[in-house]
C-alpha cells in the first residue's frame, strides 16, 4: 500500500541544482570495485535537475566529446552521495552515514549545517539525495531522502545561516513518508523537474515483485508535489507513481527539451540509461536491458555492470553524463531527441575511483563527486572528493 505525508504544511517549493566545473577526458577501461586508482588531480542534483544546460536546441552533438579537469572544491569527505548548488555557488553535500549536510566553499572551506534526525544508516541507506527549493533565496528549504529504521522518506528543512555551525538545519517536516527500505536498493535520487514538481528515483529493496505492483512506492520514479501529494496529471490517479518496472533508480535528469532520463542499476548483466515517460513499465524483474518486448520501455543505452554500475547523472552540452560506481568512469551519452546520437563514451576511467553523484549548471559545467569511502571503495589519502570539470 502507498504510504505518504501525514499531515500537509503550508507550500514551500521545488528545485532540482546543478553546478559548475573543469575535467582532463581519458577513454574507457575496466573497473573492479575494489580496484586501485591512480592518485591523480584534483578531487571534486542534487542531481542535474536544470533543463537549461545545452547546445542549440535541436542540433546534435558530435560523438566525441572532451572532460577537463579544474580545481578541487573538497576533498576528505566521508560517505558523501547528494549534491546541491546555492546561489552563490557554494555547494551542499549529504554524507550517507554521519547524516550530515555540509557546506563546500570551493576552495576547502567546510561547515556543517547538522545532522538530519533520524538517519538510520545501514547497507546501501542513509542520508541520501537532497535538492533545494526554487524559491531557496526566499525560503531557505532544502528537502533530503534518508533511510530511518522503518522506511525511506524525504523531508524538507529550514537552512538558518544565522545560527551556529552545527545548528543550522530545522526540524524535519516530513513531506513523503513508506518508501521501502531494504539493506540495499534504496533509491534515493530527489530532484525537482521543470514543472516544479518533486521526481524521487526509489528501489525495490531486492524484493523483486515490488517494481511491477502499482500499489507499492518500491522500484518506482515518483512524482510529487512540493508538499508530498501525488502530483495532478500523474498517469494511475491519486498514486504518487510515474513510472514502474525499475530496480534501482539514482540518476535523475532533464534534457534541453523537458524529457526526464533516468539511470538504473541492472543486476547480473545490464545497467541501462531510460528515457522516462509517463505511465511507462521499464521491464524489471522480467527484463534487464533491452528485452525487445513491446510490453516494456527499452533503454536508450545499456552497459555490462562492471563498467557502469550508474548512479547520478547530467545534462550539459547535449548530453547525459553519468557517474559510474563500478564501473570508476564517467559516461557521455550524446543524445538526438529521445534516442542516443551516438555510443556512449568514457572518460577518468580508474582515475578517481568510484564515482556517486553527477550535477550541471550552466552549458558546460559540472561537479563531480567520488565515492571511494562507501565501503566500497580503495580511498586514498585525499578521498573522498568534489571535482571541477569543464566539458564538451
Amino acid at each position: 500500500m502507498i504510504v505518504q505525508r501525514p499531515a500537509v504544511r503550508p507550500a514551500l517549493a521545488v528545485a532540482a541544482c546543478a553546478a559548475l566545473l573543469f575535467t582532463a577526458g581519458c577513454s574507457s577501461g575496466g573497473g573492479e570495485p575494489s580496484k586501485e586508482k591512480s592518485s591523480g588531480a584534483a578531487g571534486a542534483s542534487t542531481p542535474g535537475a536544470s533543463a537549461s544546460a545545452s547546445r542549440e536546441p535541436g542540433s546534435v552533438p558530435p560523438a566525441k566529446g572532451s572532460v577537463t579537469v579544474g580545481r578541487t572544491a573538497a576533498t576528505g569527505l566521508k560517505s558523501p552521495w547528494g549534491l546541491a548548488l546555492l546561489p552563490d555557488d557554494d555547494l551542499l553535500v549529504s554524507s550517507r552515514d554521519e547524516g550530515t549536510i555540509t557546506r563546500i566553499r570551493p576552495g576547502g572551506d567546510k561547515t556543517e549545517l547538522g545532522s538530519v534526525p533520524g538517519v538510520a544508516p545501514a547497507g546501501e541507506g542513509g542520508l541520501l539525495g537532497i535538492a533545494l527549493s526554487p524559491d531557496y533565496a526566499s525560503d531557505h528549504m532544502i528537502y533530503a531522502y534518508f533511510t530511518t529504521e522503518s522506511d525511506n522518506r524525504i523531508a524538507r528543512m529550514l537552512y538558518d545561516e544565522k545560527k551556529p555551525p552545527g545548528e543550522q538545519l530545522g526540524a524535519p517536516d516530513t513531506v513523503f513518508r513508506g518508501i521501502p527500505k531494504g539493506t540495499n536498493h534504496n533509491g534515493g535520487r530527489i530532484a525537482f523537474g521543470p514543472d516544479g514538481l518533486l521526481y524521487v528515483g526509489t528501489g525495490e529493496t531486492y524484493h523483486t515483485e515490488l517494481a511491477q505492483d502499482k500499489k507499492s512506492t518500491g522500484g518506482k520514479i515518483l512524482r510529487l508535489t512540493k508538499d508530498g501529494e501525488p502530483a495532478p496529471g500523474n498517469p494511475f490517479g491519486d498514486s504518487p507513481v510515474y513510472s514502474y518496472g525499475h530496480r534501482n533508480v539514482q540518476g535523475l535528469a532533464w534534457d534541453g527539451s523537458g524529457r526526464l532520463w533516468a539511470s538504473e542499476f541492472g543486476q547480473d548483466t545490464w545497467d541501462e540509461l531510460n528515457n522516462i515517460v509517463p505511465g511507462g513499465d521499464y521491464g524489471w524483474p522480467d527484463a534487464e536491458g533491452k528485452s525487445g518486448d513491446s510490453k516494456y520501455r527499452d533503454p536508450i543505452a545499456q552497459w555490462h555492470t562492471e563498467d557502469a554500475s550508474p548512479s547520478g547523472i547530467a545534462f550539459a552540452e547535449g548530453s547525459i553524463w553519468m557517474a559510474g560506481l563500478r564501473g570508476e568512469r564517467l559516461w557521455r551519452i550524446p543524445l538526438d531527441g529521445d534516442k542516443a546520437a551516438h555510443e556512449p563514451q568514457a572518460f577518468l576511467t580508474g582515475k578517481y575511483g568510484r564515482l556517486r553523484t553527477v550535477i550541471s549548471a550552466g552549458r558546460d559545467r559540472l561537479w563531480l563527486v567520488t565515492s571511494e569511502t562507501d565501503s566500497r571503495g580503495t580511498p586514498g589519502k585525499e578521498d573522498d572528493r568534489i571535482l571541477e570539470l569543464k566539458v564538451s
